[in-house]
């Protein structure tokens, strides 16, 4: 049941401790992957002086860059075979090699050979990331595709990525009851959402008996009409005197006061329930009248279950007196994938964890207050100050040991939302259209900054001594606030003045900064918008180029947080195994990696 290899490292490693050792120590070592992850920001960019390129990139990086358009670039960085990579700018040291053979003599591409700084860099990354390579542990059978009632809903990317974790999950419980361990009898989903993965283990072949965990009633609504679909539910018929029914709701509606005082963390019953011993509550029952879904409205702010227990069906099994839970999760946002896994520790019911994550930007920071943007940067602000000045027990690092890790008087193991932001990046999947297009929202939006700046919308900050956290505050940059645009029409994008009048017609609205930001930008021509493209059209490319390279070195933040996640569950006394490995196709959806826990 439990893998080998409990984490999916590369080759060169001989056990997972080594790769933890050498993982720690490159993220706590490498200069260069500071600044990539975490110390630069966009907004920045053509702010600064002297500019983030030249200040962040050795020269002899920015002078082969210059050689190379943006393609050739992100080749090197993600599809380049390893041994080919080992093997550029090697030449020189080849004894057997004359001087007219030299490395100076060789290409790479259209290029020349790349530095072999540039070269040892790539190599380490890649080293230290995770193995996202899918393999199905069971090569000899295919996965049959959902039934297109139960796929309801769904989207091509959603579909993979069910198909091939229901099954995950119905073959991990099997290896856990096979073990003689445990009888897992009912599966709690995380977060359920629209319940696709609790609704495909219901139906057959899984006939799972699923607890539906969501915080939004119009998800479980939205939930329970697919379920119909899906044949887990029977519309209910109701014959009513309309008239009387209509005037019954608008009294409700005009009497009906929220209660200010509400707790949090109310668990209110499942519009919808199954109970295999009683008639369907609402008809929820599947044709084979062996699994069922049970929903709950709750807000999940840890990983304690004792409210939720009494609310958990028993099953028709008479083996199974005490139920016996298994927490699943398909793509947790930030903490909740945390509480997830302490849920294995705090609730004797849980027997087992299996759990995706996702937005590690959302996850919260457990060592230092929430922290933004560029870290040699501060913004005095005493309400920010104020409100940032709080740590999260629920935030990364999960584990102890990233927690107390020390190094260069330093403790503890961060990566402030930037670092994290750029994680959930994908850049293996990226296409030319895709590279080309966030490549230009991405100048316009530094070179509009670059305008407030000159316009007098925000000021510039002086450097100040950074401290141990070495963090500025929430919501600050080097220069003003960061200030979230958010989506804007396609034809914004046409040109850079389709852009900063988009963008300036959006930001007029916002609260703190509209009033300034109209005064600033008032009178401004196209002939001046036009001059400031032309002007730092150049920076364009450098820009491109360390974006990419920003989210080639956050495959490692990655690979830290679900490292520390398999670290905490390591760390846990009652825990008898714990792995990481994918569990459907990164190509597909990115995010493709479960975090397993089993109790002793």
């Amino acid at each position: 049941m439990a893998l080998l290899q409990p984490l999916p490292i590369d080759s060169s490693f001989i056990n997972a401790e080594e790769y933890v050792k050498s993982l720690l120590a490159f993220v706590t070592t490498s200069e260069l992957f500071e600044r990539l992850c975490g110390g630069v920001h966009i907004l920045d960019f053509l702010t600064q002086e002297p500019d983030l390129y030249s200040s962040i990139l050795p020269l002899e990086w920015r002078a082969w860059f210059e050689q190379c358009d943006i393609s050739a670039v992100l080749d090197l960085l993600l599809r380049e075979d390893v041994v080919v990579l080992e093997n550029l700018g090697r030449a020189d040291n080849n004894p057997t090699k004359g001087p007219a053979e030299s490395a100076s003599t060789y290409t790479w591409r259209t290029c020349s050979i790349p530095p072999q700084s540039l070269v040892d860099y790539v190599l380490k990354i890649r080293k230290h990331a995770l193995v996202r390579d899918f393999t199905s542990h069971d090569n000899t059978a295919i996965t049959q595709p959902l039934p297109r009632h139960v796929a309801v809903g769904m989207k091509p990317k959603k579909v993979h990525e069910v198909q091939h974790f229901a099954r995950y999950i119905n073959d991990l419980s099997t290896d856990i009851a096979s073990s003689s361990l445990h009888q897992i009898t009912h599966l709690v989903d995380f977060g359920s959402g629209q319940n696709y993965l609790g609704r495909t283990l219901a139906s057959p072949p899984y006939n799972k008996h699923v607890v539906a965990l969501e915080s939004k009633e119009h998800n479980i609504r939205g939930a329970q009409s697919m379920d119909i679909t899906a044949k887990l539910a029977r519309k209910e018929m109701i014959v009513r005197n309309k008239k009387e029914y209509r005037r019954t709701l608008w009294t409700e509606k005009t009497s009906t006061r929220e209660d200010p005082k509400r707790d949090d963390v109310f668990i209110k019953p499942a519009l919808t329930a199954l109970d295999q011993r009683e008639p369907p509550v609402n008809g929820i029952r599947n044709e084979q009248d062996t699994g069922g879904i049970h929903y709950i409205e709750t807000m999940i702010q840890d990983g304690n279950l004792s409210k939720i227990m009494p609310l958990v069906l028993p099953t028709e099994d008479p083996a199974s007196a005490e139920p016996q839970l298994m927490v699943v999760s398909l793509h947790s946002c930030g903490n909740l994938l945390h509480h997830g896994l302490r849920s294995l520790s705090l609730n004797p019911a849980v027997k087992a964890v299996a759990m995706v994550g996702c937005c590690y930007n959302l996850v919260t920071e457990r060592l230092s207050p929430p922290t933004r943007k560029l870290s040699s940067f501060r913004m005095s602000n005493s309400r920010l100050e104020s409100t940032s000045s709080t740590c999260d027990p629920h935030g990364f690092p999960m584990s102890e040991r990233l927690a107390g890790h020390t190094y260069q008087q330093n403790k503890g193991i961060r990566f402030n939302i930037t670092a994290r932001m750029m994680a959930c990046q994908a850049p293996h999947n990226w296409t030319a259209d895709e590279c080309e297009s966030f490549f230009t929202r991405h100048f316009y939006r530094a070179l509009l900054q670059r305008m407030f700046l000159d316009r007098g919308v925000f000021q510039k900050f002086e450097k100040e001594t950074v401290e141990t956290s070495g963090d500025s505050p929430k919501g600050s940059t080097g220069v003003g606030p960061a200030i979230t645009i958010g989506s804007l029409r396609k034809g914004c994008y046409a040109s850079f003045t389709d852009y900063v009048r988009g963008a300036t017609m959006k930001m007029v609205e916002d609260h703190d900064h509209g009033e300034r930001i109209a005064e600033s930008m008032m009178g401004l021509k196209d002939e001046e918008i036009q001059a400031y493209e032309e002007n730092y059209g150049s920076n364009k490319k450098n820009l491109s180029i360390v974006w990419s390279l920003m989210a080639f070195s956050a495959s490692v933040v990655e690979s830290v947080i679900v490292v520390d996640r398999w670290l905490y569950l390591k760390e846990q006394a009652e825990v008898k195994d714990c792995w990481v490995e994918p569990a459907f196709d990164y190509a597909k959806s990115p995010r493709n990696l479960v975090v397993v826990g089993i109790k002793k």
